[in-house]
């Protein structure tokens, strides 16, 4: 019985993108190719679900050669071009679906040029959840889970749990961190409202000893080539979890945290001066 597991993590599959975006696009002929490898060496895609399962059942047989492939985000080009060629192999997947922006753009990637990017709608979701995908949660805004407090936390999870389950009328069961980010209290969080899995990133390969509320995803990137891809797939200068969380991840969390409290200190001296200034128009 195998105990490695590769968790494949893409994010949008399109010919075209916004540069500083480029690096999380995958063109179609790209995905295509590695689909065709997945196929010809006889892999056995699994969902994050069917994965945790395996995981659980001690007297389970894992596939010979298992994978679980996973995209986040929920972008319409996860329908128009990455669903066809899962469908030719008939493989399964599992899409992380960040709901406020479901039928609108990707707001939060304004910073990097690609705000603008074209979300699924829910009618789409229902589709791709019928075509024997699993939607997962993602968040509600895709925000930073670790730096922000608890109980907006909470309602990022909950919430984004509660609308997918109401519009797609079946239970969503994982949850995957928007950047990977997460923490104990986050991780309670999600255990909380009632997810029984969550991934994070890590570029590690996930075994069955893998904490199964942080799960190790594989970073798949533009020009992730086939031999890079045969590469990652055989856990070259790969790690394997479980993993500790490293002192730089702690430290990076740091940065954002104080990052976020001095934005946020900006904003407000802003938003205060602005209305000092439309106050005293009134009387100059």
């Amino acid at each position: 019985m195998s105990t490695i597991i590769p968790i494949l993590l893409y994010h949008s599959v399109n010919g075209t993108s916004e540069p500083r975006f480029k690096k999380w696009t995958i063109h179609p002929a790209s995905f295509a190719a590695h689909m065709q490898y997945l196929h010809d060496q006889h892999y056995t895609p699994l969902t994050v679900t069917q994965w945790l399962q395996l995981m659980l059942d001690q007297h389970g047989r894992l596939p010979e050669r298992p994978i679980v492939i996973s995209f986040d985000d929920g972008y319409t080009d996860f329908l128009v071009n990455a669903v066809p060629i899962l469908q030719r192999y008939e493989f399964g997947a599992t899409l992380y679906v960040v709901t406020k922006y479901v039928g609108q753009s990707s707001a939060w990637l304004h910073g990097q040029g690609a705000g603008d990017r074209s979300m699924l709608t829910w009618a789409q979701l229902a589709e791709v959840s019928a075509a024997g995908i699993e939607c997962g949660a993602h968040s509600h805004t895709h925000v930073q889970l670790d730096t922000v407090p608890l109980p907006e936390a909470r309602e990022e999870i909950v919430r984004s749990k509660s609308e997918m389950e109401q519009h797609l009328n079946r239970p969503v069961e994982t949850f995957a961190y928007p950047f990977g980010y997460h923490n104990v209290a986050v991780r309670e969080l999600v255990q909380d409202a009632g997810f029984t899995s969550a991934c994070a990133v890590k570029h590690a390969l996930s075994t069955v000893d893998d904490d199964r509320f942080a799960l190790s995803r594989i970073i798949i990137v533009a020009d992730t080539s086939v031999d890079r891809f045969t590469d990652l797939l055989a856990g070259r200068n790969l790690r394997v979890a479980p993993t500790e969380e490293q002192i730089w991840t702690k430290g990076w969390r740091v940065i954002r945290r104080l990052r976020g409290r001095l934005t946020a200190s900006y904003d407000l001296k802003t938003s205060r001066t602005t209305r000092i200034r439309t106050i005293l128009s009134r009387f100059i």
